[in-house]
């Protein structure tokens, strides 16, 4: 069973403005990837960080659709010892405190795919991805390669 995590940002890309190409491609990738969940063909791993951003979402519309669809969560990482420990030594290769947890999560849950749409994110993951636990890639290039 493939193994996915989606970042807050990933959560968020079917409720942006989608008169953008490049938004409402990424928007498809996304809801396409929401459905084989829903069906059960694939795995969502989520974590207590992503549940936590999730509940930070200013915008209440974007909260309640989020929250709606973290019900599709099949395994939530809880934040320990070794979450923390990993994030920090991510957080000396660049990465924001919140991305560092996520990463961290997602690696110890042996998470097949990180997905995000976060452009410096992505830009930051591939270039360290020698020394990353998980493949990060963009929702949109990955349903590509698995459809």
């Amino acid at each position: 069973m493939t193994k996915i995590y989606l970042d807050t940002c990933c959560l968020n890309r079917p409720f942006d403005d989608q008169t953008q190409e490049r938004i409402r491609l990424e928007s498809e990738a996304v809801l396409a990837i929401l459905s084989r969940i829903e069906k059960g063909e694939w795995d969502w791993i989520g974590s207590e960080v992503l549940l936590d951003e999730i509940e930070q979402t200013p915008d209440t519309q974007k909260l309640s659709r989020a929250r709606l669809l973290s019900g599709f969560i099949k395994h939530t990482v809880e934040i320990g010892e070794a979450e923390v420990k990993r994030a920090r030594e991510l957080q000396r290769e660049g990465f924001k405190t919140f991305d560092s947890l996520h990463l961290a999560c997602a690696e110890i849950a042996k998470a097949d795919v990180f997905l995000s749409t976060d452009d410096r994110f992505l830009k930051l993951a591939k270039r360290v991805s020698k020394r990353l636990k998980v493949r990060v890639v963009n929702p949109l290039a990955w349903v590509e390669e698995m459809i």
